[in-house]
């Protein structure tokens, strides 16, 4: 089997040292060759590459960004086999995700443990026993992703600990905390929802501030704990969406400490949910945060997300 492992030398939690070790255990099952990012958007270039020269395996180091970035590299290469018309997962390089950032929402999601090398150990056994399962992908506009999306608040969230991170703060589940406080109480206009959802056959729903859409479950963790604001999300079912309208601090913490809750299930006048849902549209009156598996992706005013189905094989 030739694998291709895609590396993000600036990985959270990997160093020079345990990268040679996980090379040389998957050297031990497949024929590897490694190559590291240099860029952001490098990740796609290479999954491209390895896709389109027919190899078998495409392995991520990295976190849920990287991830993200060899997943469109994939899904958007023209493998040799197969030229014309959309790609069937089996025709496209199975991805197995080693966890190497500080979240790994996506790795998690599929059952791996948050430490690199007990990842690499089960993905190891997956490949010996030839166990993978085929998932579902969402897209947003032209870019897919794999757990979730968010376009208001939480991104303008992830938009703030990125530029804490570029000053040199380390994430941490306090510094997501504190960034969530400074956006709701200084950085959003709460009084003013601007985003309307448009589904096709159904009447729009407007006056939202603020929207997070899942393709699996949880949405994210604050360190072990999950969080779930749409608990039935799934890789194999469509999109689920929740929406809040006005931000008032009552109705907004009830539906956190829900999300937060063991058996979550958000409700109140203030909160719209949306169930396996193949595809809708934002719009806005005003530019909005958006962002995609962690990633803040700028300022948008329309997006429509897509459901794809059976989209991919991962190791697990």
């Amino acid at each position: 089997m030739r694998a291709v492992l895609v590396v993000n030398p600036k990985a959270t939690t990997t160093s020079e040292r345990s990268r040679d070790v996980l090379v040389r255990a998957l050297r031990s099952e497949v024929d590897l060759s490694v190559r590291y990012t240099r860029r952001r958007g490098h990740a796609t270039d290479l999954a491209r590459e390895a896709a389109e020269e027919g190899v078998d395996l495409v392995v991520t180091l990295g976190g849920d960004g990287t991830v993200n970035e060899v997943v469109n590299g994939l899904m958007t290469a023209d493998p040799p086999t197969f030229r014309t018309g959309a790609i069937p997962a089996e025709r496209l390089p199975a991805l197995a995700t080693v966890p190497g950032g500080s979240t790994n929402v996506f790795a998690r999601a599929l059952g791996l443990p948050r430490e690199w090398p007990e990842g690499t150990s089960m993905i190891l056994e997956g490949l010996r026993l030839g166990r993978s399962r085929t998932i579902g992908l969402g897209r947003a506009d032209d870019r897919y992703f794999t757990f979730c999306a968010g376009f208001g608040v939480d991104a303008a969230v992830i938009h703030r600990v990125e530029q804490a991170r570029r000053k040199g703060r380390v994430s941490t589940p306090a510094l997501y905390l504190r960034s969530t406080v400074a956006q709701y109480f200084l950085g959003s206009d709460r009084r003013h929802p601007a985003i309307s959802l448009e589904r096709p056959g159904e009447q729009a729903e407007g006056d939202l501030a603020t929207v997070i859409i899942q393709n699996t479950a949880p949405w994210t963790y604050l360190g072990e704990r999950e969080i779930n604001p749409n608990p039935e999300a799934s890789f194999d079912l469509g999109l689920d969406v929740l929406a809040m309208r006005q931000l008032r601090v009552a109705s907004t913490a009830r539906t956190v400490t829900q999300s937060f809750s063991r058996k979550p299930d958000p409700r109140g006048r203030q909160v719209l949910r949306l169930h396996d849902v193949p595809e809708f549209t934002l719009l806005s009156a005003r530019p909005q945060a958006f962002q995609l598996d962690g990633d803040y992706l700028g300022e948008r005013e329309k997006v429509r997300f897509t459901s794809v189905p059976a989209a991919l094989r991962v190791i697990c």
